[in-house]
């Protein structure tokens, strides 16, 4: 065989992510690239999928990568010459329960917010648009005009052929054996037929993907699950332009499939396949049947289809397919391996997103950097836990359900859990926590009674906890309560270089005196936020930075990869030897003055002072600062003296009402002072400027940062015209609860969307962070003026916007 000794580009794997990629690239004119396929092209996973073309997803980003790809599947025939099988016949997406009914239309709310034509449905509608359908016990549906049906083999090929013709190399039968890396960085791939130097190396080898990255010491968390779906003896009569339809309700999905109809599953206990691994041999292979698995939601099929209780089935399909921990697939640059990219996970929908994922991929791998916000499905969200094969095993279980289970607001993962655990979990337990998952972090959502935490119920509108986060919320105003931070991911950055380093990648300005903290973001070149942290200066040569759990891994390989050259500095992720407590409230300077003979006082603990205090008996870095709106100090603890602490401080709050809270209720007192969340209200796309953070950016302070260039150039266009606004919604405890992407208009005109909401229990309301847009400029007047709305679940509701905090928006309390 004829194999190039060097590409510019290796892609790994032949399905239709990687032979999208290679198209994408070869339309940005970067032709020296290789595609290597172990066997055949489609013949791992692809060639047997669906093949549905859905575009609503849970982004405003991530539809439109989806709405790319119907757009680009609508021409890629013409251009190619390689048939597709793609039709825009629509599809139907249906309620059976109100709560569901509920779900899809905030659905079609968001959806419509970004461009999409979706409309509702009675039963009757719905009958008209699927005759086959028995409408029995359905309250309603939604519409998609634009959704579809393509052939993912033809339209794999159709890929194939277009990066073939414009320049990229797709070879058969070539087997990756090892990549290739040196200095931390990418150099190529090992073949049975020898080795091949490459610039960049992609995986999208699906399912072999997780090994392959394992091999060099790369998390790529995935495992596969037998997926099923039966196709029907022809029907006659059967309309060839029949929607796809979605009943989540009953675990399927329905598609016309050339006069036979294919019925496939999504259905809770899933089964996980390839424990022991994936033969070599396997190529357009299938899994055996297991009827008795499946059978009670082709039950549920036959009577919402009754032509299929008289219709035989020509194939009962079982096939293998990979899904990740958290049903997000994994894109970009890997934390561990530089020039390094994945495109794997596609958790059963890699067809509908393949044409947005090759275009930013190609982007991606071109330019270094995403074309677009995609946090979501970033790789570098992974932890370096989620490698392990049993944890995998045990998650793939939950993953294909929760696809069509509901997608309650805070629904927790119930498999693969009590991973990691702060040294606080036992007494959290004790006290009666609801543990939420973050990460792998076990963390209190919030506290109640055994009965309370038996009758777990999710709802879009008033959980069952509802009454306990309000409570928390009342004590933390009131009292003093006690948070377990111990999640927050911690580096210490040390050396003589520390100070330049730190200072090149924060916005703000890190040379303060020691024990002051520094509140900044990490900019991009763009001017976009990396990330959201804090810096605390611990002596002349030595920081200590805290971030959000979530970006562990992600924001130390960006602080590692953006040091200055030849720079003398060290990094440490002391994370895990260094768990948090967070005491928070009028009386937490009390609690403080009764375990610690340290003076914090408003003149000899100031705002925004940092340092190491006696408590108890053992010694504990105090910081003073809020994420709350009340009083209150952040504390960290070496972990073996986590436990003493947690008891002196017990004992110590027993009479100043001290009680612990969780995480719901700090989204909610977060929210009410406007406290920004990164992943939610700020990321990649949004400057400090869009963010209302210009105060923690200091544009003058010598040398510079990464980003000042962008945020001057933006100073110098003038009003900022998308701003970071405050939204409360009128009607008091009548209103809907906020989430995420509901539209805001102004006078009738879509003006934004809401990015994180919650409900705000010092105050009383409903409220939410939201992005608006004016292109004479976000004034204080533009916002004071027009009638505003929010639209919830297809209805508006009238709102009222601001710049500044709704709860003590002078930050008095903060400062008491």
């Amino acid at each position: 065989m004829n194999i190039p000794s060097s590409a510019e580009i290796v892609i790994i794997g032949g399905g239709i992510a990687g032979c999208s990629i290679a198209y994408h690239l070869a339309k940005l004119g970067i032709t020296d690239v290789l595609l290597l396929e172990r066997r055949q092209l489609t013949c791992g996973t692809t060639w047997h999928a669906a093949g549905l073309v859905t575009q609503l997803r849970s982004s405003q980003r991530m539809t439109e990568l989806a709405q790319y790809t119907g757009e680009l599947f609508g021409r890629l025939e013409e251009e190619t010459g390689q048939a597709t099988g793609f039709k825009r016949n629509g599809s139907l997406r249906i309620a059976k329960t109100p709560a569901r009914y509920e779900e899809l239309a905030r659905g079609a709310s968001m959806g419509r917010n970004f461009g999409l034509p979706v409309e509702a449905l009675t039963p009757d509608a719905i009958r008209e648009r699927w005759a086959p359908i028995s409408t029995e016990g359905i309250t309603g549906g939604f519409w998609f005009p634009d959704d579809g049906q393509v052939n993912p083999a033809d339209v794999t090929m159709a890929y194939a052929k277009g990066a073939r013709m414009g320049g990229a190399k797709i070879l058969e039968g070539v087997t990756v054996t090892k990549i290739l890396t040196e200095n931390g960085r990418a150099t190529g791939v090992m073949t049975e037929f020898g080795k091949i130097d490459a610039q960049k190396v992609v995986i999208t080898g699906g399912m072999w993907s997780r090994d392959l990255a394992a091999d060099i010491g790369v998390t790529l968390p995935l495992h596969a699950a037998e997926h099923f779906y039966v196709v029907t003896e022809a029907i006659p009569d059967l309309p060839r332009d029949l929607p796809v339809m979605f009943m989540a309700d009953e675990w399927s999905y329905y598609k016309e499939d050339a006069g036979k109809l294919l019925v496939g599953f999504f259905e809770p206990g899933a089964k996980p396949w390839g424990q022991k691994g994936i033969a070599d041999s396997f190529c357009f292979d299938a899994i055996p049947e297991d009827i008795d698995h499946i059978s009670p939601y082709l039950e549920l099929a036959m009577r919402r289809v009754p032509v299929l209780e008289r219709t035989g089935i020509q194939l009962f399909f079982n096939g293998p397919e990979s899904f990740t921990p958290d049903n997000r697939y994994h894109l970009g640059e890997t934390p561990e391996i530089r020039g390094l990219f994945s495109a794997t996970g596609f958790n059963s929908i890699g067809i509908l997103s393949s044409g947005g994922v090759g275009k930013s991929m190609a982007s991606w791998i071109a330019e270094g950097h995403p074309p677009v916000e995609l946090i979501d499905v970033d790789v570098r969200r992974t932890q370096s836990f989620q490698r392990n094969r049993k944890y995998l095993e045990d998650r793939a279980v939950e993953t294909i359900g929760t696809l069509f289970d509901m997608h309650w607001p805070g629904k927790q993962f119930e498999t693969a859990r009590g991973v990691r655990r702060s040294p606080f979990h036992d007494r959290m337990l004790a006290a009666g926590a609801f543990m939420t998952e973050l990460a792998g972090w076990e963390r209190p959502g919030f506290f109640g009674t055994p009965g309370e935490l038996a009758g777990i119920e999710y709802s879009y509108h008033r959980p069952s906890w509802f009454g306990n986060v309000a409570a928390e919320c009342r004590n933390t105003a009131e009292n003093v309560s006690v948070f377990d931070y111990s999640c927050f991911a911690k580096y210490r950055v040390e050396g003589p270089d520390a100070l330049r380093a730190l200072n090149h990648v924060c916005a703000g300005d890190c040379d303060v005196p020691v024990g002051r903290i520094v509140y900044t973001q990490w900019l991009n070149p763009r001017g976009g936020i990396e990330a959201d942290v804090t810096v605390i200066r611990v002596s002349e040569t030595a920081f200590l930075v805290v971030t959000v759990a979530v970006s562990q891994r992600r924001d130390l390989a960006w602080l590692r990869r953006n040091l200055p050259e030849g720079a003398q500095v060290h990094l440490t992720d002391i994370t895990s030897a260094t768990p948090m407590l967070a005491v928070m409230g009028p009386k937490a300077r009390e609690l403080m003055q009764r375990v610690s003979p340290d003076d914090f006082s408003n003149e000899g603990f100031p705002f925004g002072t940092s340092r190491e205090i006696d408590l108890g008996y053992a010694r504990v870095r105090a910081s003073r600062l809020t994420f709350v709106g009340e009083l209150g100090f952040e504390l960290m603890i070496e972990a073996e003296c986590a436990a003493h602490v947690w008891e002196v401080l017990a004992e110590a709050g027993a009479g100043l009402g001290l009680k612990p809270a969780g995480y719901f209720a700090l989204n909610s007192l977060r929210m009410e002072k406007g406290y920004r969340h990164w992943g939610h209200d700020i990321g990649e796309e949004d400057t400090p400027f869009h963010a209302g953070l210009g105060f923690a950016v200091a544009m003058e302070k010598p040398g510079g940062f990464i980003g000042r260039e962008a945020l001057l150039a933006q100073k110098a266009e003038g009003p900022i015209r998308r701003r970071l606004v405050q939204v409360r919604l009128q009607g008091g405890d009548e209103a809907p609860m906020l989430y995420h992407y509901e539209p805001v208009f102004r006078d009738g005109e879509r003006v934004g969307s809401v990015m994180s909401g919650a409900w705000g229990h010092r105050i009383g309301a409903s409220l939410g962070l939201a992005y608006v847009t004016q292109p004479e400029g976000v004034t204080k007047d533009w916002l004071a003026t027009g009638t505003w709305e929010a639209e919830v679940a297809m209805r508006r509701f009238p709102v009222t916007v601001q710049f500044g905090p709704w709860y003590d928006p002078k930050g008095e309390r903060i400062r008491g």
